[in-house]
């Protein structure tokens, strides 16, 4: 079926494997395996076989030769393939080969996990098109999330350049990157969408745990599948399964739109900023800065001289230590930390303390991995210099009390370092609301690119604060004497800066905003409430990190077996996570653990990569899967 070409414009790049779910890609595998099928087995005649009046009678393009329009539309319930393969084509398709018997070995070699409905099981649904036959529906009640109950929402598709510079190929050229979806493509895919229902992966062996209560398809404000389409990455296999990325909390995968906008700066912008006065300096020039103003409007800054480029959020936070720490701490000063901080926000303040004798004093959590409210003012004094801290956790996923804990600091005339690493891709972030004086995020952890990071700070406090590297772009003004240094953000951003990359942070930004924040936030909400209610009623699993408050984190540790070993297990089954102590062992030891298994979410992710997560977990228990 390579060659077929759909009536709506086809997905690119379609999976050798297919999703553990019934969509379009599956569908379209189980048609493929089902025509090759009938080439080794042979075709059966029966002439008096109706066609189906739903799908034009046509020839099968690129099919087995024995294959041909007559004997393939004489095959009992079996509909005669258009010439063209769309959902609904597909799903026709689909639901004959459900309830002909002929071809159970096709549907099992496609879907070997899979328990497959019955034909009895196989009822009209409600939402059919006109002119098209039964839909697909299970028998019990499905999960709505990947493809036709879940609202869809139109993203907009600019018809002018972006602001990034960046054209659009022509119309139908198939590329599927956010900016460059075809309006009539993604009409014509809305369409098809209400007519296509999900069946929930079932193993074969081991039953997924029930859940209590549902998630609701209304909190989700973008459409899951468009979604998953503008990562490349998600189509990847790995050990001949469908990648399911949980490593999310280490690095986001990245949409083909900020791929894209790489590719365009190297070949149409590349050169150095600043300094020159020829056409590509002015554009590089003009995307870094737009790039910074991306940025600025992400977080509600109020300028963009708030907005300093890094490497990322490890380096945000040592350049503030060692350059406003170092010249404002002294001995008997105090700096406040919490048991939740990654290690890039807790070494920084170790080594600032140990070359000016300030003290590092630490926050308590609750068993449920909150921050202590109440032990926190009682480490407030007048000696806090500053007060650092992560919004969310990276180990637990623990949102905390942000806006509170930075009020109380300022009372004692502390300053506050907000870490995002972990916020900004799953919460709106507004600095000006916050008040906070430095925010710190890295790219990569908001599906842009690595080796590229964002400090923000307030405008005074940075051009109070002294630079802590020195070299070309961030000077006014060298004599032998004496050197003038440019205002912030120049001053912070010595040498030739990470400049592709931040273009492209810029594009993942606007990529994120254009889908919406509180959106992905409701989304994400309800995938954690799902994937927690799987995951505590398997025996013997203990989810580490239960505060009320949590963005998409699910820290667990399985009794009678290590992380490492789950960690392992689970790459076999092509589901990554992260399994180790997080670069936070501070946190995991107050939970009496050195390491846990760290699935990790993102807005791209699905409700039935959760239960096939949970059936993996299952399958272990039960030695099912090697260790």
């Amino acid at each position: 079926m390579t060659n077929t070409v759909p009536s709506v414009p086809a997905i690119p790049n379609l999976p050798t494997q297919p999703d553990p779910f019934f969509n379009e890609r599956s569908l379209e595998q189980l048609t493929q395996t089902v025509l090759q099928d009938l080439q080794q087995a042979g075709v059966r005649e029966a002439e008096s076989a109706p066609i189906p009046p739903s799908l034009p009678t046509a020839s099968l393009p690129n099919t087995p030769a024995a294959v041909t329009p007559q004997s393939a539309a004489a095959i009992a319930n079996v509909p005669t393939p258009p010439s063209s393969f769309d959902e609904r084509s597909l799903a026709q398709v689909a639901q004959a080969v459900l309830q002909d018997p002929q071809f159970a070995n096709a549907i099992a070699a496609v879907f070997p996990a899979a328990t497959v409905p019955t034909a009895a099981s196989v009822t009209p649904a409600a939402t059919a098109l006109p002119s098209f036959a039964p839909s697909l529906v299970p028998s019990a009640p499905p999960i709505h999330d990947e493809v036709g109950v879940i609202p869809h929402h139109q993203l907009p598709v600019p018809s002018q350049p972006t602001p990034t510079g960046l054209q659009q190929p022509p119309a139908g050229s198939g590329v599927s990157g956010f900016y460059f979806i075809d309006e009539q493509v993604e009409t014509a895919i809305a369409a098809l969408q209400t007519s296509l229902t999900v069946f929930p992966q079932l193993n074969s062996t081991t039953a997924i745990p029930a859940l209590t209560g549902s998630h609701s398809a209304g909190a989700v404000g973008f459409d899951i599948h468009q979604v998953r389409r503008d990562f490349p990455i998600l189509k990847e296999t790995v050990n001949g399964r469908p990648l399911i990325w949980f490593d999310n909390a280490a690095t986001t995968q990245k949409p083909q739109v900020v791929i894209d906008r790489l590719s365009h700066y190297y070949q149409h912008e590349n050169s150095n900023i600043h300094r020159a006065a020829h056409e590509l300096a002015a554009r590089s020039t003009d995307a870094y800065e737009s790039a910074r103003e991306q940025v600025r409007r992400f977080i509600n800054a109020s300028s963009t001289e708030e907005i300093v480029f890094v490497r990322g959020t490890t380096e945000a936070i040592n350049l503030v230590a060692k350059s406003w720490g170092a010249q404002n701490l002294k001995e008997g000063d105090e700096i406040v930390i919490t048991w939740l901080e990654h290690h890039a926000n807790i070494v920084p303040w170790q080594q600032l303390s140990a070359e000016t004798g300030a003290r590092l004093r630490v926050v308590p959590v609750d068993d449920h991995g909150q921050v202590r409210l109440d032990e926190y003012q009682k480490l407030l004094s007048d000696r806090t210099k500053i007060v650092s801290f992560t919004q969310v956790s990276n180990a637990l996923g623990t949102i905390t009390p942000a806006k509170e804990i930075i009020e109380l600091a300022h009372r004692y005339g502390a300053k506050v370092l907000l870490d995002g690493a972990q916020s900004v891709s799953h919460l709106a972030v507004d600095v000006q609301a916050l008040d906070c004086d430095w925010f710190v995020f890295s790219g990569h952890k908001v599906f842009g690119p690595t080796g590229i990071g964002v400090l923000y700070g307030k405008q005074e406090l940075l051009n109070a604060t002294l630079p802590w590297q020195s070299g070309g772009n961030m000077i006014a003004d060298v004599t032998f004497e004496k050197t003038v240094y440019q205002p912030a953000p120049a001053r912070f951003e010595a040498g030739t800066g990470n400049i592709a990359d931040a273009v492209g942070l810029g594009t993942a930004l606007d990529y994120v905003q254009k889908i919406g924040l509180e959106a992905i936030a409701a989304y994400e909400h309800e995938l954690l409430l799902h994937g927690t209610a799987l995951l505590s009623e398997i025996p013997g699993l203990r989810l580490i990190g239960t505060a009320p408050h949590k963005a998409a984190v699910l820290s667990f540790v399985l009794e009678g077996f290590s992380p490492e070993a789950i960690g392992q297990a689970l790459n076999r089954e092509g589901i990554a996570v992260r399994a180790g102590h997080h670069c936070a062992q501070p946190i995991l030891r107050r939970f009496g653990l050195e390491t846990t298994v760290r699935p990790s979410l993102a807005f791209y992710n699905t409700f039935e990569e959760l239960e096939t997560l949970a059936a993996a977990i299952h399958r272990i228990q039960v030695g099912s899967i090697p260790l």
